[in-house]
């Protein structure tokens, strides 16, 4: 059963998209069917997803087979249903594949987000809060996909308010600065009345072609990103703040999400965390809710972005020491990090 996971945060600069593609990864490498689905109009997942070279002859070519060209039908009132989108399957992972972005996919913003706003909307403007989840649930059918990973851009927009509506859980990149942890405290007080439109909308728009999911998104956890390492651990200044983050989760988040039903059973948490730090002693996380905490990758980032593979999937030739130990870290982080990920989500 497909299940579909947002990853959102409104802060820019979190590893959004790095992490998405790092974790469909991993997952695929579970023998799980995953579509990395591209949201963001900087289309930055599809970049690192396709490589810069077929990156520009995909949209160069006009190819309709986009989050945008694909929402048409419902978007521009079209007189067909939307269709499953024909994605890219990545050459070095037949089971990731790519629901590529458009640079253009935020002028949808206007109509969805007076959409949103009509409690009994009229006409076609019913089918446009419907319109992404009947596309991915579609799209998902056609290749028997066991997760989609949506990345979001960095925005409280109504496009993105929708999205999260859409799926069956989310997740919150953070990094180690004091604007993430301002950012725990607003998505404390906007998630929820989200979720609270969504409660009242839901009926309105059950005889919509694309109805709204009846079904209320799981908070899974968050990330913290892009933090340096001193000794083995998170050097001391970055070590506060994350530490920070994760009391604003645990006594600001979580609470005013319980309130809208947006968290899974607490021993699903506990017991998923107890799994993934078993037999190690290199991951001790300050808070249940913790998923990873995911150090700067510093120059393999360039390699993965160059060669369009996760981190830990680099071949290092003639490595300098502690590279591969380096990398070899960063595929067990991953590997626990999905793990977890598919033990949350059962």
């Amino acid at each position: 059963m497909l299940k579909k996971i947002a990853v959102f945060n409104h802060k820019g600069g979190v590893s959004k998209t790095t992490t998405s593609f790092n974790l469909g990864w991993s997952l695929s490498k579970k023998g799980m069917k995953v579509i990395l689905v591209d949201s963001d109009s900087q289309c930055n997942l599809t970049l690192i997803a396709l490589g810069f070279a077929k990156y520009n002859d995909f949209y160069e070519q006009g190819n309709k087979n986009n989050i945008k060209d694909a929402l048409d039908p419902a978007f521009k009132s079209q007189p067909k249903l939307i269709e499953s989108v024909q994605c890219i399957e990545l050459p070095k992972n037949p089971n990731l594949l790519i629901l590529p972005g458009h640079l253009d996919f935020s002028e949808n913003e206007v109509q969805l987000g007076v959409s949103l706003q009509l409690s009994s909307a009229f006409g076609s403007m019913k089918n446009l809060p419907g319109a992404f989840n009947y596309l991915i649930e579609k799209t998902a059918q056609s290749y028997k996909a066991d997760f989609a990973i949506i990345d979001m851009n960095p925005s409280l927009s109504a496009i993105n308010q929708d999205i999260l509506l859409s799926s069956d859980f989310f997740f919150v990149p953070t990094s180690p600065d004091y604007f993430s942890e301002m950012a725990i405290k607003s998505l404390a007080r906007i998630i929820p009345t989200w979720e609270r439109w969504a409660k009242s909308a839901r009926g309105a728009f059950c005889d919509a072609t694309y109805p709204l999911p009846t079904t209320t998104p799981k908070f899974l956890g968050y990330t913290i990103n892009d933090f340096n390492l001193s000794g083995g651990e998170a050097q001391r200044s970055f070590r506060t703040i994350m530490d920070n983050i994760a009391r604003e989760v645990d006594t600001t988040l979580v609470p005013s999400l319980a309130k809208e039903n947006m968290l899974l059973p607490q021993e699903k948490y506990e017991s998923s965390y107890i799994k993934m730090t078993r037999n190690t002693n290199n991951i001790k996380y300050p808070s249940n809710y913790c998923l990873a905490e995911i150090s700067n990758f510093n120059k393999l980032i360039a390699m993965s972005n160059q060669m369009s593979i996760p981190i830990y999937e680099i071949v290092l030739f003639n490595p300098r020491p502690g590279q591969q130990k380096t990398k070899n870290w960063f595929n067990f982080l991953f590997d626990r990090f999905s793990q977890r990920i598919i033990d949350l989500t059962i």
